[in-house]
C-alpha cells in the first residue's frame, strides 16, 4: 500500500535546505592545478565539472536536502577523479546530511597521475551497436545507440517486447560504464528456453549535456532538451526500430526505463506519449530537478499507463518522499487506468550496483503486464 499524499507532503515540507560546507584539508602535493577540484556526486547528478561545484581556495558551501549522499572529488572530469594512495581503489565517499555541518577532505592522490587501469569489454555476444553516430535530428546531435537480442534471434520468426533505456554506455559494458554496468546483458542471457525474452534498445547519454536532455523543464542546470529527446524516440529511433528489426511496435509491448535523470525523462516519456509508451521503469527518479513533472501526471488524469518505481532507502527522505509522491499522484489520479508499484529497498544507495539488482524485479513486473 503506498504512504498518503498529505503525509508525504508534510514530510517534505520538513526537509528544509541546510548548509554544508566542504574543506580540503589536504591535498596531494603534485596536484597538476589545485584551483580546478570540484565536487560530483548524487547531489548534482554527478557531473564533474559544474561551475557551481568548484572549490575555490580549499572551500565549497552548497545548500542540500536532508538525507544520504554519494560523491567524489575530481579535476573537472572523470579521467582525473580522486584515489587512493598510489593510484589505488578508492571508492564513493558517503555523506549523511542532517543539519548545517562542515565536512573536512583529504585527498590522497589523483588516478591521471598513475598508469590506466586496464580494462575489458563485458557485453555479451547478443549486445550490438546499431550506430556509433545515430542521427537525432530533433538535437541537431548525434549519438552511439546499443541493440540487445535475444538468445536465437537471427533463426527466430517471433516479434520481441522492446525497452527503450537511456545511459547506454552503463547497461551493457563494463568497459565503456562509468560507475559499473546495470548486467541487462547478462541477466537476459540467463533467462531459460520458454521465459520472455525482450529487445533492449540504449542510447547514450550526451555527457555534460546529460542533465539537460534527460530535463523536460528549465532548471538551474540550464535549457531544457528533455521533450527533443524524448521526441527523438518515438518520431526517430523507434520508426527505425521498428522497421529493421522483429518487434512487437503497440504501447503494451513498448517500455521506456532509465535511472537518476533517466528515471524523471522515462516518467516524462509515458505522460507525454502513453500512445507509445505503455510502460515505464523510473529508478531512483531525480524529480527535485523538475518539479513541474508533478504537475503534468496530476492533469495527464484519463490517460493509461503502467509505472514501476524504485529507489533504496539510503537515497535520502527526500529522494524516497519524491518518488512516493509521484507514484501516489498516478495511483490516485488515474485510476482505474493505471498500474503502479513502487519498492524501496533496504541498505541501497544510488548507484548502479542498486539498479542492476533491480533490474530482475523490474522484468518480472513487465512480463506480468503483458501477458
Amino acid at each position: 500500500m503506498l504512504p498518503s499524499i498529505a503525509f508525504l507532503l508534510c514530510a517534505h515540507i520538513l526537509l528544509a535546505q541546510v548548509k554544508v560546507n566542504f574543506v580540503i584539508n589536504s591535498l596531494p602535493s603534485n596536484t597538476p592545478d589545485p584551483k580546478a577540484i570540484y565536487l560530483a556526486g548524487g547531489f548534482n547528478d554527478w557531473s564533474p565539472g559544474k561551475p557551481a561545484w568548484q572549490f575555490t581556495a580549499n572551500a565549497l558551501q552548497q545548500s542540500l536536502a536532508p538525507g544520504n549522499y554519494e560523491y567524489k572529488l575530481v579535476r573537472g572530469s572523470w579521467d582525473k577523479v580522486e584515489c587512493g594512495a598510489n593510484g589505488g581503489p578508492f571508492g564513493n565517499r558517503s555523506l549523511h546530511v542532517v543539519h548545517d555541518t562542515t565536512i573536512y577532505l583529504a585527498i590522497a592522490d589523483w588516478q591521471d597521475l598513475h598508469p590506466a587501469i586496464q580494462r575489458t569489454h563485458t557485453a555479451s555476444a547478443n549486445v550490438h551497436i546499431i550506430s556509433e553516430k545515430f542521427d537525432m535530428p530533433q538535437l541537431g546531435k548525434q549519438r552511439r545507440v546499443w541493440i540487445y537480442l535475444p538468445k536465437g534471434y537471427e533463426t527466430s520468426k517471433k516479434k520481441y517486447p522492446v525497452i527503450y533505456m537511456h545511459d547506454g554506455q552503463n547497461l551493457f559494458d563494463g568497459y565503456t560504464s562509468g560507475f559499473g554496468e546495470w548486467g541487462v546483458d547478462e541477466f537476459l542471457d540467463s533467462l531459460k528456453a520458454g521465459q520472455q525474452q525482450f529487445i533492449v534498445v540504449g542510447v547514450d547519454h550526451g555527457g555534460e549535456a546529460r542533465t539537460v536532455e534527460y530535463s523536460p523543464y528549465e532548471s538551474k542546470y540550464g535549457k531544457p532538451l528533455g521533450a527533443q529527446y524524448v521526441d527523438f524516440l518515438v518520431e526517430t529511433l523507434k520508426p527505425y526500430i521498428d522497421s529493421h528489426y522483429q518487434t512487437l511496435t503497440d504501447a503494451k509491448h513498448t517500455t521506456v526505463a532509465g535511472s537518476s535523470m533517466g528515471g524523471l525523462i522515462s516518467m516524462y516519456a509515458e505522460l507525454k506519449y502513453p500512445k507509445v509508451f505503455g510502460s515505464a521503469g523510473v529508478f531512483s527518479p531525480a524529480f527535485w530537478v523538475n518539479p513541474p513533472i508533478y504537475d503534468l501526471a496530476k492533469t495527464d488524469t484519463q490517460k493509461a499507463g503502467r509505472f514501476y518505481f524504485v529507489c533504496g532507502d539510503q537515497e535520502g527522505d527526500m529522494e524516497v518522499g519524491d518518488m512516493y509522491k509521484m507514484a501516489n499522484i498516478v495511483n490516485y489520479k488515474m485510476v482505474p487506468y493505471t498500474e503502479v508499484e513502487a519498492i524501496v529497498i533496504k541498505g541501497a544507495k544510488h548507484n548502479e550496483a542498486q539498479w542492476r539488482g533491480a533490474f530482475p524485479a523490474f522484468y518480472q513486473w513487465l512480463v506480468a503486464g503483458i501477458k
